[in-house]
């Protein structure tokens, strides 16, 4: 075995993968990841952990699956995150873990993401317990929201022994999870696992409701709950403000994606009510853009993605976008629509667009894109879904007026993820706005700490 190349994961073909919904990547097999797992340098001072958002001890249960314990490595994931099923699949390790892995000075570092996925899956398939909770301490916390931050948390305070309730909105707990990454991403079935995961700890989700509007924080009070975390994402898309953005056959990316996740939109069985288009294009270049753009390919669209910089400024995983185009999806790269056209029934059927060139770099430290004025031309679409990002959604904040806010309706939380409000506290895209998976559950543990120092030191007095 060379040590210095990983050993690859098996994937569906393009173009059989690009007309169905079943998961992309088919994960190592026993030989395989053990194989893989060898190749770990189980360094004394490890730097892959150093990039881990929920320090997971990586060289510890990559070093039980090199020895064949997969439900052993699993049960150590279990100590640092409530999803490494999740992970395993969406998290960007090649820039965080693996990018500090020694071994991708020379060359390839070790797979940790698809290790992680191994372990996780290995566990759910032979019905391994990992979480055990301590005994009931009697007091009640809330939940708003139940994401990758408000599951993290949930699974840290109910193994403290805390009553732990999760509110969601929608009919599925999961948030992002399960309405805005696509099943050939991330199947449900893995993240009803974790879910069923913390039920059985003693987690109860309680959805359809809708907190600001069905119950309040101050009823919640009122019914001994002690401590809440707003977890509550960044669900507002944010558009161009483009002539035409009104159009019939324009999207945000987050509906697009919420009913073709929620309501089956893969599955011939179920009538969801979708408009994928003939020609489509996704205007943006992160994640949620190939997310977007993958869904409606399969959905029988022609695809057309337009990203106002060039490909190496893309935001998006290096994976998503080497799977979006081996699916054959189009890519326009400096290029910026400027208006969005439609007939005489008020339906999209071209996207002007402008070509762009880079200039000096922004605040972000990239290139900023600057028009070619005057070399506009048009491109015949049907379809646009803007995939340019998210900001918090207010309802929280202007049902509690006494929560600090930054200038993009972010929650301001301390060190310890508390808010303005001592009993509220938040974290994930609530605080930050739309950011990776593994960064809100970060902020989760961040937060499920400081609840806990909280409620300790209120007991004390």
């Amino acid at each position: 075995m060379d040590r210095m190349k990983r050993i690859p994961t098996r994937e569906q073909e393009a173009n059989v993968r690009n007309k169905n919904f079943d998961e992309v990547n088919l994960g190592y097999n026993e030989e395989e990841a053990t194989l893989e797992a060898a190749r770990c340098l189980n360094c004394k001072k490890p730097q892959c952990v150093k990039g881990c958002p929920v320090s997971i001890d990586i060289p510890r249960f990559i070093k039980e699956i090199s020895e064949k314990n997969p439900g052993e490595a699993a049960k150590v994931l279990s100590e640092y995150t409530a999803l490494p099923a999740v992970c395993g699949r969406v998290c960007p390790q090649e820039t965080q873990c693996e990018a500090l892995c020694i071994l991708g000075k020379k060359g390839d570092p070790v797979s940790i993401g698809k290790l992680e996925r191994y372990a996780a899956d290995y566990a759910r398939e032979e019905g391994i317990k990992t979480m055990k909770a301590e005994a009931p301490n009697g007091r009640k916390v809330a939940v708003i929201g139940a994401g990758p931050s408000g599951i993290t948390v949930a699974g840290e305070l109910a193994k403290k022994g805390y009553s732990v309730t999760v509110f969601e909105s929608l009919q599925t707990p999961g948030g992002v999870l399960v309405y805005g990454i696509p099943s050939f991403r991330l199947p449900d079935e893995v993240v009803e696992s974790e879910v069923r995961k913390l039920e059985e700890l003693g987690v109860v989700f309680d959805t359809d409701v809708i907190v600001g509007r069905t119950v309040t924080i101050e009823s919640l009070r009122e019914e001994g709950y002690e401590a809440f975390f707003l977890g509550t994402g960044a669900g507002l898309p944010k558009f161009m403000n483009i002539p035409g953005e009104n159009l019939n056959g324009v999207f945000s990316a987050n509906e697009f994606l919420t009913r073709a996740n929620l309501m089956h939109a893969g599955d011939p069985e179920y009538d969801t009510p979708i408009i994928a288009g003939n020609r489509t294009a996704i205007v943006g270049g992160g994640n949620v853009a190939m997310d977007a753009a993958r869904v409606a390919k399969r959905l029988g669209a022609d695809v057309h993605v337009i990203y106002r910089r060039t490909q190496e400024e893309i935001p998006a995983r290096v994976e998503e976008l080497h799977h979006a185009m081996e699916e054959g999806i189009h890519f326009h790269f400096l290029t910026n629509p400027v208006e969005i056209l439609g007939n005489e029934l008020g339906w999209v059927n071209q996207i002007r667009v402008v070509p762009m060139e880079l200039g000096e770099p922004d605040d972000s430290g990239r290139r900023r894109p600057i028009p070619k004025v005057g070399e506009e031309y048009e491109i015949e679409m049907d379809t646009v879904i803007m995939a340019l990002g998210t900001d918090p959604n207010p309802l929280i904040t202007c049902t509690n007026p006494d929560l600090e806010t930054n200038r993009w309706m972010g929650i301001v939380v301390n060190e310890d993820g508390q808010t303005s409000v001592p009993d509220i506290f938040a974290g994930g895209d609530a605080v930050t706005g739309a950011a990776t998976v593994i960064l809100a559950m970060g902020a989760g543990k961040v937060a499920a700490a400081g609840m806990d120092k909280y409620l300790q030191s209120k007991a004390k007095n």
